[in-house]
């Protein structure tokens, strides 16, 4: 059985696509508070709810990213370009 090995570029891409969802959380919590026109203690006792919110985003990304990659094998495969055969996309008969 082989091992699956993540580099660390895939690791360095993954955790700051998640810190950027964490700010995207943020950034909405802020304006909810702005907006509502509440209390800054909000911003560090609704962190949990943060986080979560940015746990959400990620996963939808991921999701979205994925849904990407496979349409873009899809329509790769479907050309008949030439980065097809290296990628091991090519239909072997």
């Amino acid at each position: 059985m082989r091992d699956i090995v993540i580099s660390q570029q895939h690791i360095r891409r993954e955790l700051q696509i998640f810190f950027v969802c964490i700010l995207v959380a943020l950034a909405v919590n802020v304006y909810s508070i702005v907006h509502f026109k509440t209390h800054w203690t909000e911003l560090f006792t609704t962190f949990h709810i943060t986080l979560a919110v940015a746990a959400a985003l990620f996963v939808l990304l991921a999701l979205l990213r994925g849904i990407a990659v496979c349409g873009k094998r899809i329509l790769r495969r479907k050309a008949g370009t030439p980065g097809a055969e290296q990628a091991g996309l090519s239909q072997k008969a």
